[in-house]
């Protein structure tokens, strides 16, 4: 493992897992642990970005979040799993960082500009907030990470870590490598509404959720508008329920296309078939998913032990940026 190039990746804590968070990260984590050596964080720090009005959620957030990345299959014995504030050298390097990096740098971000956007914040926004990409980069570099698994809409926070690291090398000496945005070709979900799937929508999936519960979500899908008969022509390209088919990776997609089509296939079987195959699929997350939603202390004793583990590759790296800024004082 000492051979491996260092990766880091995390969430904030949000509770439990949809499809989306699977299809769209986990899965990828999952292949990555194999071949890097992975380190994956539960950043209860950035949650308070955005939601520092009410922490009361946190701590069970953080335990069905890590439930799981553990249940689908996040190797403890392969990666380390962290949560951020266990790591305190994250907010130390932070406020380094923090001392030489532009304002500028940060009200350019288009990230920033679109969730002020989105949230309706317009200038009203707090210096945590701001200062996200800074903390972000104090995530990656703290390990001396060369690689961040990303979608293309986090790629900007990628390039100001890597101006941050940039920066710091050449006031103070080489200490932190320029990582690169392993990009991760992560597929489009929706949700049940045809939107783009989000808890804060209610139109998930849970990774966690009931048979029962799956196949209601599924009855009560967005289907091709086109299609209101049976024999009515579809267009399974427009159809959010045949492209969870595809995800899933159906053996009779090529079947269901060419009946949907043809007008031989209803959007009813359609749906009944979706869900038998979303069932099974979440049957091999669910029993160990119960697992450790019983044994809680073994959830964050795992926490507990990963972030011991990566304290002792944050403190080393802490020290040496310290001294490479003449702030390791010899009185």
């Amino acid at each position: 493992m000492k051979d491996k190039q260092i990766i880091f990746s995390g969430m904030r804590p949000t509770g439990r897992m949809h499809i989306g968070h699977y299809f769209g990260a986990l899965k990828n984590w999952v292949e990555l642990q194999e071949n890097y050596k992975c380190i994956f964080g539960i950043t209860d720090w950035h949650a308070l970005t955005t939601s520092f009005e009410d922490t009361a959620s946190l701590e069970n957030n953080i335990i069905e979040m890590a439930a799981d990345w553990l249940a689908v299959g996040i190797n403890p014995e392969k990666s380390i799993l962290i949560l951020q504030s266990w790591v305190p050298e994250h907010a130390e390097l932070h406020l380094l960082f923090s001392m030489i990096t532009p304002v500028g740098w940060l009200e350019r971000n288009p990230v920033l500009k679109e969730q002020l956007q989105d949230m309706g914040l317009k200038e009203a926004v707090g210096y945590g907030h701001l200062g996200y990409p800074v903390l972000m980069a104090s995530d990656i570099l703290i390990y001396k990470a060369v690689k961040v698994p990303v979608g293309e809409d986090q790629v900007p926070h990628i390039e100001i870590t890597r101006e941050i690291a940039r920066r710091f090398n050449y006031l103070y000496g080489e200490v932190f490598p320029e990582p690169q945005a392993l990009l991760t070709e992560a597929p489009r979900i929706l949700g049940i509404d045809g939107k783009k799937m989000s808890k804060s929508l209610n139109n998930y999936i849970g990774l966690s959720e009931s048979p029962e519960e799956v196949r209601k979500k599924i009855r009560s899908m967005f289907t091709d508008p086109e299609k209101i008969r049976l024999s009515d022509a579809g267009h399974p390209e427009r159809c959010n329920v045949f492209s969870l088919h595809r995800l899933l990776v159906n053996p009779r997609l090529g079947e269901i296309e060419k009946e949907c089509r043809e007008g031989k296939w209803g959007c009813v079987s359609c749906k009944e078939e979706l869900s038998e195959l979303m069932v099974k699929f979440l049957e091999k997350v669910v029993p160990h998913r119960e697992k450790y939603q019983r044994e809680k202390h073994l959830v964050k004793e795992i926490l507990w032990e990963g972030s011991k583990k990566a304290r002792q590759i944050a403190q080393a790296t802490l020290e040496e940026a310290k001294e490479a800024m003449k702030l390791s004082y010899d009185f």
